[in-house]
């Protein structure tokens, strides 16, 4: 533990005085299970990332007198097979960080063919984000977690499945809540129902086959409960990857368990614009998250 916090205290100057990202591997001492990945990782097209074997964060803490102890974990998309870290991670976490929000982007493992790594590393993200929040300036009860399209289906996976922790763990990471206090979900993918799921998405999570307990499990408009943390979601009309009505079901699913939410269907904007200036009305969604954010008093 006290490398940890050598490293959290390192994470702390750089970040905060020079304003630079830093990175934190999410399994310190290795992770309990393997993707099986032997291949190198390797960047390319800006800097999407394919072949991820280690998890890792990559945290933006705002300067101290912006702080609003406001914490999100973000988690690309790319449909489980790359992980685009650019306008869907970093940049996401810049605009967070200028609003004097933590941005924490998680570069997660990815499946191949082990459909719990990702939400592993997911879950493991949001508690590592807990255990450290007394030193990165952090309230541990507003600790949220984003996600764009495969992202937005790993980001909604860790917002309707989670518990409470470990107490008797002996690593303090694991005796963290994994439960994220809010999400926001970037043209989701939600669901694995041929009708209007996105294939590519499922096949590289658990396989091309029909296995319908992995489907259910995975169908997170299905998993909705009364303790399914509030959401902001952001789509676009003329979505032809993944059709709106992903997020539609997700957010019906919420009001019937009276979770509060909140969802923007933009004329344009296509699939996978992130937070670029593409000139669409989509570009508008950074600041409507951020008002969002403090109509519900998570920022004050």
């Amino acid at each position: 533990m006290k490398q940890l916090n050598l490293f959290t205290f390192f994470l702390l100057i750089t970040t905060v005085a020079i304003a630079q990202d830093a990175v934190l591997k999410v399994w310190p001492n290795g992770a309990p299970n393997d993707n099986g990945m032997k291949e190198p990782e390797e960047k390319y097209d800006g800097i999407r990332v394919r072949n991820v074997s280690e998890a890792e964060m990559y945290v933006y803490l705002p300067e101290k007198d912006k702080n609003t102890g406001v914490a999100v974990v973000i988690c690309p998309g790319g449909g489980y097979a790359i992980e685009a870290m650019d306008h869907e991670g970093h940049d996401i976490a810049t605009f967070l960080q200028g609003k004097g929000i933590a941005g924490i982007v998680l570069k997660y493992r990815l499946p191949y063919g082990h459909h719990e790594i990702p939400s592993c590393d997911a879950r493991r993200a949001i508690r590592t984000v807990r255990q450290n929040a007394a030193e990165w300036g952090i309230n541990p009860d507003k600790i949220g977690i984003a996600g764009s399209s495969a992202g937005g289906h790993l980001a909604s996976t860790a917002g309707t499945v989670f518990d409470a922790g470990n107490k008797g763990s002996a690593d303090p990471v694991e005796q963290q809540s994994c439960r994220p206090d809010f999400m926001l979900l970037l043209y989701p993918v939600i669901t694995f129902d041929e009708d209007f799921g996105h294939m590519g998405s499922r096949e590289n999570l658990i396989g091309k086959g029909h296995d319908k307990t992995l489907i259910k499990k995975y169908s997170n408009e299905l998993n909705v409960s009364a303790e399914t943390p509030p959401a902001f979601l952001v789509l676009a009309d003329d979505d032809r990857a993944v059709p709106p009505r992903n997020s539609i079901e997700f957010y019906s699913a919420l009001k019937r368990y009276s979770v509060p939410a909140e969802m923007h269907i933009f004329q344009q904007g296509g699939h996978g614009f992130g937070i670029r200036k593409t000139g669409l009305p989509a570009d508008e969604w950074p600041e409507l998250f951020y008002t969002w954010l403090k109509a519900r008093k998570i920022v004050e």
